[in-house]
């Protein structure tokens, strides 16, 4: 009698446990995992301490990554990864594929902006730190400047469609969406980049507003081992809490390679409105203008030039790259209200084993408004 009642139970038991199995065993047919690890030491041999102006010393940055096909139409992906700013969710998102003209993505991953973040990766870019107008936190004077114009990667909440149109020797490849976008305080005169990172502040729009955006690119191929990729993107909204305060970039990036040697050129500006307050004499640094009023926009552009040429086993890297603000600065900030930096970058990223490399690299900063600094780099990255 009590083998006769567990008989079906050990039956529903046997059957889930096939089921599962079964499951599993189909989950694992398209599933793949990747990752990358870098770790970097930057001193700054131009000052005795540098902790004040720089994020120096060594630090990790870690990208973990899974992806599941669920047929030919259907894709997820999730990514984690750690660095400065400690564990975060770099993407959890759907794809699903209508037509190679029609992807729709939907979740929280990086809009399509510009060039340098499709390999933001620490494995699949080969200078230790990312371009200014792309930095987060690795630059010298960083609590100053308050990070490059648009740090990558940029990771939101949203849904997005893009494709790619094939055409002769070439393509042609789109992307429109619409995110949370930037986050400022109700009195802001920038982004405040640790409100989007912050699991404190929750992961939520601030405004009920989208940022919406778009880029259009196309890649031609020159030759068999030779491609051109252009490329513009541009993103505008409203950045506050109640919605009264916009914002603009607009980005364009070119990519010449020939077989393993690369040219890129990329630049990006950014338009933000600035919260004036109820008494600008005491808020701001400068002035009214010679109107009487005080100028509600500030300006902050960049751009990158980089040359990457194999020989053997050896990368050599050489860049040059830039920041400029204008407009009126907050009372007590160190810029004035036309500051520039510009950085000259030679480096070595040098192939020790599979895709482990070295990286090296020494930097110039002239400073408009402080010192110049020298900046080096020493590091080990790559793939799993």
């Amino acid at each position: 009698m009590t083998d006769r009642r567990r008989s079906p139970a050990l039956a529903l038991v046997a059957a889930a446990a096939v089921t599962t199995l079964t499951a599993v065993a189909l989950a694992d047919d398209g599933r793949n995992f990747a990752g990358s690890v870098q770790l970097d030491y930057l001193a700054v041999p131009t000052e005795r301490n540098a902790r004040g102006l720089a994020l120096d010393g060594a630090t990790v940055e870690l990208s973990l990554k899974m992806t599941q096909d669920f047929g030919h139409d259907v894709t997820s992906s999730v990514k984690m990864c750690v660095a400065c700013h400690g564990l975060e969710v770099g993407m959890a998102y759907f794809d699903l594929r209508l037509a190679d003209e029609a992807t729709v993505r939907v979740g929280r991953f990086t809009p399509a902006f510009g060039s340098f973040p499709l390999r933001h990766d620490p494995a699949n870019h080969r200078t230790s730190d990312k371009p200014l107008p792309y930095d987060m936190g690795r630059m010298l004077h960083l609590r100053d400047w308050g990070e490059g114009v648009l740090p990558a990667p940029w990771v939101d909440n949203g849904v997005e469609l893009s494709g790619t149109h094939f055409v002769g020797h070439g393509q042609v490849d789109y992307a429109v969406y619409a995110v949370s976008g930037p986050k400022g305080p109700a009195d802001a005169l920038d982004f405040d980049y640790t409100l989007s990172r912050s699991g404190e502040r929750y992961y939520v729009d601030n405004n009920s507003q989208p940022s919406v955006g778009a880029r259009l690119g196309g890649v031609v191929d020159l030759g068999p081992s030779t491609t051109l990729t252009v490329g513009g993107s541009a993103m505008v909204g409203r950045y506050d809490p109640d919605a009264k305060l916009d914002f603009a970039i607009v980005g364009a990036d070119v990519v010449l390679r020939r077989g393993r040697t690369f040219l890129r050129g990329e630049y990006l500006g950014r338009w933000t409105q600035l919260a004036l307050g109820d008494d600008p004499a005491a808020r701001f640094k400068y002035g009214p203008g010679a109107d009487g009023t005080y100028a509600d926009f500030s300006r902050r552009d960049g751009f990158y030039l980089e040359a990457e040429v194999p020989v053997g086993p050896v990368e050599l890297i050489g860049r040059w790259d830039g920041l400029r603000r204008r407009g009126n600065v907050a009372a007590g900030s160190a810029l004035r209200s036309d500051s520039v930096v510009l950085r000259y970058t030679a480096g070595a990223a040098i192939r020790i084993r599979g895709g482990l490399r070295l990286k090296t690299s020494l930097e110039g900063y002239d400073f408009s408004d402080f010192d110049d600094e020298l900046a080096l780099h020493l590091g080990v990255a790559g793939p799993f």
